[in-house]
């Protein structure tokens, strides 16, 4: 029998470290996380029967934001269920001036809700977050949000590392249904701010400032105020007329205190402006945002990757986002634990690999100096369904990330996975190029890769995966003129498409090692190569091969595989419970042998 959950939520204040989007803050919001009632529905009966207008509880409970396939969801099942449903009941005085709004920040797969009964809106894709304001149909008292998710698991829409076969296999792992990420209600004015994008502009010393605004009743004033550990550094505003929703402006965010103008972003140095945002109707402030950014630039000259304009080395690891009781659903502290091994390990950067990171493992990016690829996960079968998808999929990934200064690179696809047969259709490497420059038009600011691994068509960096478990093999796969060859001995992919050769672009191998060595040794276990038997070996295999790559200037940058060790596989640099597997002082020791960036005041 379920368990009521009807509460009084409490406000929380914007300061604490959960707050689920740290880069667009107002003083207050309710967390909605927590304990809600579920129920499995395979037979789809749920809507014809309008579950979500009933007074009855559902069958379950189930901890939000956890999967249900997840040990701390609280019921923790593998069995496969198509459609699910959440309800959760809560009191609520309603302010007649205030908009209510209500924020998912990830829900797999497809979402519809409702609100006392009242259809809200409905929401497609599995990683990205959405919101829906559910202000007329609040109530003062007792109100219930009732939630359908539905996630066949197709191959048809964007799944990346969640099995789509009855068990998980090689690097392919437990399913995610549901809600994932943090659920929570933000209060705003009639009149408020929607989103902002800004853009650094490092050559002038200027940030572009982009507002949302929902179409104004009156007009209004909107100002953005600029400082750097407290220190003011520009304010700037705009009048916003009577029906528009969009501004635009620009602040000088140059100081005398920095030493070279502006205060750059680096991974050694991750500086952050503060910025405030401010909505004024009839001169008083009716809505204030909290945010901050970074100024930096990332491009490529030549065969080279300049950050701020410096020649910039990438030591990478891939971090597939997996948590050993809780699948892709990671809390703050877990989240900065494992970046603060990250740094202590000597990489200055991350690939999230095959899964969209929350906002506060960005934020937390931001803040400690590690730069992040960010990447689309994967379809599995190329068909018009799944090209929509992807695009819309990708549209959103990338409003998600535009803010976060240490963001550098959009991956869109990965090993030609959806697009198998890349290599010599035209149509599959049109919808590779097609999303290339949908990012490209959305996000000019960062680098894109269309296709890592091989087989690229459209791309700013070719990207190399070679698994190869000897060093002196990899060295010579590398010494002769491979650019349009295949080099890699473990895919024997050609690096481009038919039709599509190198141009000059930066080279960098963005998967590698894979060095399985786990505690039992099992033939469950799976990793890359043959398996060392101590963790003497392991290190000796990671500097021999870093070495390698790091020694040959033709190549910018690599990425480790990777983090953790995840369900099967135990190829991580951390253990299932992300604990080091190995000394970092070593490991970063290996890493220092070459340095970062182009130049170092001693």
């Amino acid at each position: 029998m379920a368990i009521k959950t009807t509460y009084v939520l409490q406000k929380r204040a914007s300061t604490e470290e959960e707050h689920p989007r740290p880069q667009f803050k107002r003083t207050e919001w309710y967390d909605l996380n927590g304990e809600w009632q579920f129920e499995f529905d395979d037979e789809d009966r749920g809507e014809p029967e309008k579950l979500f207008n009933q007074k009855k509880d559902l069958m379950q409970t189930i901890q939000v934001p956890y999967a249900y396939q997840s040990k701390k969801s609280g019921i923790e099942v593998d069995e496969n269920h198509e459609v699910v449903w959440y309800k959760r009941e809560f009191h609520w005085e309603k302010e007649t001036d205030k908009n209510l709004l209500l924020h998912f920040e990830a829900v797999d797969y497809y979402t519809k809700v409702w609100v006392n009964g009242e259809f809200i809106g409905e929401h497609e894709g599995g990683h990205t977050p959405f919101s829906f304001s559910i202000t007329n149909a609040i109530c003062n008292g007792e109100n219930t949000i009732v939630v359908r998710v539905e996630d066949r698991n197709s191959v048809e829409q964007p799944v990346g590392k969640q099995s789509w076969k009855d068990d998980n296999f090689l690097c392919w792992y437990s399913r995610t249904t549901g809600i994932w990420q943090s659920v929570w209600l933000e209060e705003v004015p009639l009149q408020y701010i929607e989103d902002v994008k800004m853009t650094p502009q490092v050559e002038e010393g200027k940030l572009s400032i982009e507002a949302s605004l929902p179409r104004q009743k009156k007009k209004a004033y909107f100002e953005a105020t600029i400082s750097f550990k407290g220190e003011w550094i520009d304010t700037v505003g705009v009048w916003v007329k009577e029906n528009q929703t969009s501004v635009e402006l620009t602040a000088n965010v140059e100081s005398d205190l920095a030493d070279f103008r502006v205060f750059y972003w680096t991974p050694d140095t991750p500086n952050l402006y503060d910025v405030t945002f401010q909505l004024y109707v009839d001169q008083e402030i009716v809505d204030t945002v909290e945010s901050y950014f970074g100024m930096r630039s990332i491009e490529i000259q030549e065969d080279r990757i300049l950050l701020n304009r410096d020649t910039f080395y990438q030591k990478l690891i891939l971090d597939q986002g997996y948590y050993n009781d809780s699948l892709m659903t990671g809390d703050y502290e877990q989240m900065e634990s494992d970046l603060l091994k990250v740094k202590e390990m000597g990489f200055n950067g991350v690939r999230r690999h095959q899964t969209i990171a929350d906002r506060r493992y960005l934020a937390l990016c931001d803040e400690l100096g590690l730069v992040v690829w960010a990447e689309m996960p994967s379809i599995f079968k190329f068909t018009s369904k799944s090209m929509f998808r992807m695009m819309d999929e990708t549209r959103e990934m990338v409003q998600k990330h535009y803010n976060h200064p240490s963001v550098i690179i959009y991956t869109l696809m990965n090993e030609s996975w959806g697009v198998n047969e890349i290599y010599h259709r035209e149509d599959q490497q049109s919808f590779v190029n097609a999303l290339y420059y949908q990012t490209k038009a959305q996000d000019p600011s960062r680098l894109v890769i269309g296709n890592d691994g091989w087989e690229h068509t459209l791309t700013d960096i070719l990207t190399i995966h070679d698994y190869n478990s000897d060093a002196e093999s990899l060295k010579n796969s590398y010494k002769m003129d491979f650019v349009n060859g295949s080099p890699s001995k473990t895919s024997r992919k050609q690096n481009y498409a038919k039709g599509y050769a190198y141009r000059g672009e930066p080279i960098m191998i963005s998967e590698y090692g894979g060095i399985a060595y786990g505690n039992e040794q099992s033939d469950v276990e799976w990793g890359y190569g043959n398996r060392p038997q101590t963790e003497e070996e392991v290190l000796e295999r990671l500097e021999a091969l870093t070495k390698v790559i790091m020694e040959n200037d033709a190549i910018q940058g690599f990425c480790y595989t990777q983090l953790t060790d995840v369900e099967q596989e135990v190829n991580g640099l951390l253990d299932h419970h992300h604990e080091y597997k190995f000394d970092p002082k070593l490991i970063k020791k290996i890493l220092l042998s070459r340095q970062s960036n182009g130049f170092i005041f001693e």
